[in-house]
């Protein structure tokens, strides 16, 4: 079964492809550009090591095969794992009409390690577990927050496999691969670190709190955020504040990029039944499905979560240009009465104008207290489009 995706790539131009492991991006590629790309697999060992040993060697090969006029495209797959490549990779698009296509699971490697990033000859793609209007005709809502939405997941025949494919996932690739990776050195501080982070998701921050119980210090707990933020495994979303260092100084939320892979960590694989934990959950769909499309996009809209200090708050926040666009509480329920809208009352008193949306489960829209009530496929499909 081929899934279209939304994100989309260019045509006549080098690219870096980001992405958390198997979210597609080989497939992907292979797709579109496998016939006439010249291809390089770093998770292969062989071509890993020989690499490694002799980095020049790649331009030798390539500058052969495009002096033959063999190939116009060149495709790493896991570039991030040499980022010494690069130069190589410069020096060829500097000499030659070539163009790169570059994936990776992590870019921390590359932005953290002083790696050379091809200084604007390549731009940046995300991509990110299936969005729901790419499955919306395979799947439906309960599964995606129950088991998310990774396309190796989704194409598990039976529950048990969806299970052990997502435990495998967590266990192998978060924990073990990101230690071998040499992201991080402390593999047991990490998981103990991974495990509260899960725990917490779609709740504001304490990095003092997080620090007194994983028994770390407070700079690594920040640390390790960004661990998760650059192997694209989880995004934070600010509190909105008109100072950028006041937003700054503010304790953000953190929401993982995959609804399966924060049960399977929490241990939640069995059942989400829970109203409590769906009520998370569905924000925290809501919240990535706003995620991906603002990135698919390439939209200057940003995300910001809204909250006063007598504990008044707004889920989502939509701004561009510096300009609050609409205000988006989240609500799992079907109905939604006026004790559902005490936060955007609260952000009315301060935005009078401000278009407000509870998004949830009702059966049909309608207003209530000049809010908008609609359904999360209407705000998905209809609505986003309108801020973007």
């Amino acid at each position: 079964m081929m899934i279209k995706r939304e994100i989309k790539l260019p045509n006549n131009r080098s690219f870096f492809l980001f992405g958390p492991r198997q979210t597609g991006k080989t497939t992907l590629i292979k797709q579109f550009f496998t016939k006439k790309a010249y291809s390089v697999n770093l998770l292969l060992n062989d071509q890993f090591f020989k690499y490694s040993k002799e980095p020049s060697l790649l331009r030798y090969e390539i500058e052969k095969k495009l002096k033959n006029k063999e190939i116009k495209t060149v495709f790493i797959d896991e570039v991030q794992r040499l980022p010494i490549l690069l130069n190589e990779i410069q020096y060829l698009m500097d000499n030659y009409k070539v163009n790169f296509i570059l994936t990776g699971s992590s870019c921390r490697k590359l932005k953290r390690g002083g790696a050379n990033l091809l200084g604007g000859r390549a731009i940046q793609r995300f991509l990110f577990p299936f969005t729901w209007k790419e499955i919306k005709e395979y799947s439906d809502l309960r599964e995606i927050m129950h088991f998310g939405s990774l396309p190796h997941i989704f194409n598990q025949k039976n529950l048990s496999d969806k299970k052990e494919a997502l435990k495998s996932y967590c266990d192998v690739y978060l924990r073990e691969e990101i230690q071998a990776e040499g992201i991080v050195r402390n593999l047991g501080a990490f998981s103990r670190f991974l495990d509260m982070a899960a725990s917490q998701f779609g709740e504001t921050i304490s990095f003092s709190n997080i620090s007194r119980e994983c028994q770390l210090a407070v700079m690594t707990v920040k640390s390790y955020y960004e661990v998760l933020e650059d192997t694209l495994i989880g995004f934070r979303l600010e509190p909105w504040r008109k100072s950028l260092r006041k937003r700054l100084s503010a304790h953000p939320k953190f929401y993982l990029f995959d609804n399966g892979v924060t049960n399977a960590i929490n241990k939640h694989l069995h059942s989400v039944s829970d109203s409590f934990l769906q009520g998370r959950l569905f924000e925290q769909f809501v919240v990535q499905e706003t995620y991906k499309a603002l990135i698919y996009s390439q939209s200057e809209t940003q995300m910001f979560f809204w909250q006063t200090n007598t504990g008044a708050e707004v889920d989502l926040l939509l701004v561009k240009n510096k300009e609050i666009k609409a205000a988006i509480e989240i609500k799992h329920g079907k109905n939604i009465s006026g004790a559902h809208l005490s936060g955007l009352r609260s952000f009315r008193g301060e935005h009078k104008n401000i278009p407000c949306y509870v998004v949830c489960n009702c059966d049909q829209p309608y207003s209530l207290q000049n809010m908008e009530i609609i359904h999360w496929r209407n705000y998905i499909e209809n609505i986003l489009k309108k801020y973007i």
